[in-house]
């Protein structure tokens, strides 16, 4: 159920970031795990593609960091480290 509410606001998140940064598509995403978080790199990767589709990062690439470390204060977070985005004016 955990991860469950983690994935949904890392979905919200890629939108969000779609849209503050006027994208037409996000093509990488790089996620770090938190040790605490309840999800693993395996498990991650294979919810992804339903995680991403039908936002502007379906078909992204997904680069994953995984923390050992269950002192750091997001431990418990999957964090939204980075992303490579495609804007219209880009495409032009």
């Amino acid at each position: 159920m955990h991860e469950e509410a983690l994935f949904r606001d890392l979905r919200a998140k890629l939108v969000e970031v779609a849209e503050l940064e006027r994208a037409t598509s996000i093509r990488r995403a790089v996620i770090w795990i938190g040790a605490l978080s309840h999800v693993n790199e395996e498990h991650l990767r294979e919810e992804w593609t339903e995680i991403i589709r039908g936002t502007p990062a379906e078909g992204a690439r997904l680069d994953v960091e995984v923390s050992e470390d269950p002192a750091d204060s997001r431990s418990s977070s999957l964090v939204l480290r980075s992303v490579d985005v495609a804007s219209a004016e880009a495409e032009r």
